[in-house]
């Protein structure tokens, strides 16, 4: 197999484009760092593309390598012919190659390996010969055996251990087990039905009871039914199966098995398809096929749980507010702490405004002292259990302070899934020594408002809440596919390299666990990083891993300007000799000192939404067009020009001069910002008809979870989102999106609310 070929194929990219992003995921290069600083090599593919090739390289690579593991193993027994080797190396699938292997397996004794060793191997190739007019009792006499441990006492018992070498060699054919595998993904159904009566009992919400008397058929199974069948069966409520065309792959093997009609034989060949069949082939294919089903849904319920944990993770941070971040709860008390603007906490307690206490004066007046005393322009609520009590005092208290003549905090309901596994781990310990563990959770609600990425990278992202059946599939696939998804969103937006914790740290690119703890040491000890050089200083991070990470860190404010961009390093001198070319004679790393030369001088202005320590910026598309002018070039012309006077690709040119117009733009301030809140809604107020406005939570193969501001979460399904035919909710909404919606229904005893978007 030319797997750059196939690469190429499958991917859509043309053979250099694979060529190249082979050779450098082989060089050790990490995704993020190709995708973004060797686009001229891979003729700009992006991370997602280039994710899709790595993982399709390991498993091709896997796939030779099998191959070759194969064919050594059949030539060894001396049974490797040209067409075995042939259709071995024509193989496309890993399960094709196990296809042709299996009747070479080694095998642990089965009923057809006994009846060789018993010497009834020549019984069934005569039986299979088909021309014998022999009656088979007869032929079999001469293969009873009284030898011990391998007595074979009567006719009967010789030609049943023959019938047992046909039907496992039938079952081991390549041919026949893919056949009967395209038959049943085509044609056979998946059924399913309730364990047994003390099944019913255990699912006692009905949770399964749309699957107690269930059929559909293979090839239009959705993955969020197979995935729901699994856990189901898992759970031991459900028996699923299955519903193969049995009668006509049976009637298909024996047109292909028999031939003409000999009595002797047919009849027993006949039985002999049907054991082999229900025996030794159906169980093997329904296991396969669910499988099959069961990694096809995984993938794509994998694959939605990246986009939406993208779309989380891109969320804006809220700058510039001082947050208090509320943990509700009934018993124990709603947890508080305040964050000011760098998220630093400078304060924490606890108040009982909920049940059994329901002290609400007293929880008012010292929210009322809190916001005063430090304050307090945000209040970041979780929206767990007592959140809508909560959410009632705070309602209550921001009406309270505007009548008073107050200025009052707004406040927002953030998604806490994962802040109780974050704040009892030993990462939260280490952060917060002096905090317990609702002091730490509520620390997490208002950091994580504050800055979203910063905070959700401490919490292993299966447990962040945004996927579907996440618990019921391959955890390391799930894993891994996640990882990737945070780490291509941390280089995505850039780490700041002074104040980034050693969860951020390590997924900045070429960094990982040890390499971030060792350089947040090194800050610790010396102080701030005043340029990105300094990193060569910490240990065991050598040129290779800051190739890798330095474009993705920033400094703000350092001793070089550039260090606060996404400039690589390795670009500075291209960057600095453009800057000269269109006319900027000055770079500092000082806010307000930068110098734009043209006929004037003057100093750069900030706005509201500028980086402290970062330049608005270094270069306006004035100067770009002006030094075309001068030139006597159109843009495009130019643009090329540039790229060979530098030295360096268009592409990479391109990404300088968007730096350098923004440095350190932030890709997140692009997304739409969370809802501010001040009044409240319980389920019981919802009204069919109401128009509401919400956040979307969480997408799922069926449709979408909408955060409308009362405990649950309503559900827009699929074919309530758009007149037009979608596929997948993902093409219409995302995490995080603002959408308006209109109540349907409301089952307060199911807790459920149905939501339309066709407004």
């Amino acid at each position: 197999m030319d797997i750059l070929q196939q690469l190429a194929q499958e991917l859509n990219i043309k053979p250099h484009q694979a060529e190249a992003a082979v050779r450098l995921i082989d060089e050790g290069n990490t995704i993020p760092f190709i995708a973004r600083y060797r686009k001229e090599a891979t003729g700009s593919l992006d991370d997602e593309v280039l994710r899709a090739l790595d993982e399709r390289l390991r498993y091709l690579r896997n796939l030779e390598e099998k191959k070759q593991q194969v064919l050594a193993t059949i030539e060894e027994q001396g049974k490797l012919t040209d067409e075995i080797r042939r259709a071995v190396e024509e193989a496309s699938t890993l399960v094709a190659v196990e296809d042709i292997y299996r009747p070479y397996r080694p095998k642990r004794r089965t009923r057809g390996s006994i009846a060789r060793e018993k010497g009834l191997a020549p019984l069934a190739e005569l039986i299979m010969a088909q021309e014998t007019k022999v009656p088979l009792e007869e032929t079999a006499l001469q293969y009873l055996s009284e030898k011990e441990g391998l007595e074979v006492r009567t006719p009967e018992e010789a030609i049943a251990g023959a019938l047992d070498i046909l039907a496992e060699d039938l079952s081991d054919r390549a041919e026949i087990r893919s056949a009967i595998r395209k038959a049943c993904s085509d044609h056979g159904s998946i059924g399913s039905s309730l364990k047994n009566e003390e099944a019913r009992e255990l699912d006692a919400k009905r949770v399964y009871e749309a699957y107690y008397d269930y059929h559909e058929e293979v090839r239009k199974m959705p993955g969020h039914r197979v995935l729901a069948l699994n856990r189901g069966e898992k759970e031991g409520i459900l028996t699923v199966r299955l519903e193969a065309p049995e009668e006509q792959i049976i009637y298909a093997l024996e047109r292909q098995v028999i031939r003409g009609n000999n009595p002797v034989t047919a009849p027993v060949l006949k039985n002999m398809i049907r054991d082999s069949y229900k025996r030794l082939i159906a169980p093997a294919v329904e296991r396969e096929i669910r499988s099959q089903l069961t990694e096809k849904a995984e993938d794509g319920a994998i694959a939605v749980f990246g986009k939406n944990l993208t779309q989380l993770l891109m969320q804006p941070p809220i700058e510039g507010q001082v947050v208090l971040g509320w943990d509700p709860a009934f018993r124990t008390g709603c947890k508080l702490a305040v964050a000011d603007p760098t998220g630093k906490i400078l304060y924490t307690t606890v108040i009982y405004p909920t049940a059994p206490q329901n002290r609400v004066a007293e929880s008012k007046k010292i929210l009322k002292e809190i916001i005063q005393k430090y304050g307090v322009t945000l209040i970041s609520l979780g929206n767990g259990t007592a959140s809508r009590e909560s959410e009632q005092v705070i309602t209550e208290l921001i009406r309270e302070m505007r009548d008073a003549g107050m200025v009052a905090p707004k406040y927002v309901i953030v998604n806490e899934a994962g802040a109780s596994v974050y704040s009892a781990s030993a990462l939260a310990a280490e952060e917060f020594p002096q905090f317990d563990v609702g002091q730490r959770s509520s620390a997490s609600m208002a950091r994580r408002l504050q800055d979203p990425l910063a905070e959700l990278v401490k919490i292993d992202p299966r447990s962040i809440g945004v996927g579907q059946y996440q618990h019921d599939m391959d955890q390391k696939k799930l894993a891994e596919a996640l990882h990737n998804v945070v780490e291509d969103a941390v280089n995505r937006v850039g780490v700041d390299l002074n104040t980034a914790s050693a969860a951020l740290l390590g997924y900045v690119s070429g960094i990982g666990k040890t390499l971030a703890q060792n350089i947040v040491a090194y800050r610790e000890e010396n102080g701030r990083f005043r340029n990105r050089r300094e990193l060569l200083k910490v240990s065991k991070l050598g040129p290779k891993a800051f190739e890798q990470c330095a474009g993705f860190l920033r400094i703000r404010g350092g001793s070089e300007p550039l260090d606060a961009t996404a400039v690589h390093p390795e670009s500075y001198e291209a960057a600095r000799k453009l800057l000269e070319i269109l006319g900027q004679e000055t770079l500092t790393g000082n806010p307000g000192q930068e110098t734009l030369t043209g006929n004037t001088t003057k100093s750069a202005r900030r706005s509201k939404d500028s980086t402290p320590g970062v330049p608005d910026t270094f270069l306006s598309n004035e100067y770009f067009r002006r030094a075309a002018d001068k030139k006597g070039m159109k843009e495009k012309a130019f643009t090329r020009w540039l790229a060979s006077e530098l030295g360096i690709g268009e592409p990479t040119l391109a990404d300088i001069l968007r730096e350098l117009e923004k440095p350190g733009r932030d890709p997140r301030k692009e997304m739409p910002l969370p809802i501010l809140r001040s009044d409240v809604l319980e389920m019981k107020d919802l009204k069919e008809g109401m128009v509401l406005r919400g956040t979307v939570r969480n997408v799922i193969d069926f449709g979408a979870f909408v955060d409308i501001g009362v405990h649950q979460d309503g559900l827009v399904h699929l074919s309530q989102m758009t007149d037009r035919y979608i596929k997948h909710p993902l093409e219409v909404v995302s995490v995080g999106d603002i959408v308006n919606v209109k109540v349907l229904g409301v089952d307060l005893k199911k807790q459920r609310i149905s939501l339309t978007m066709k407004i």
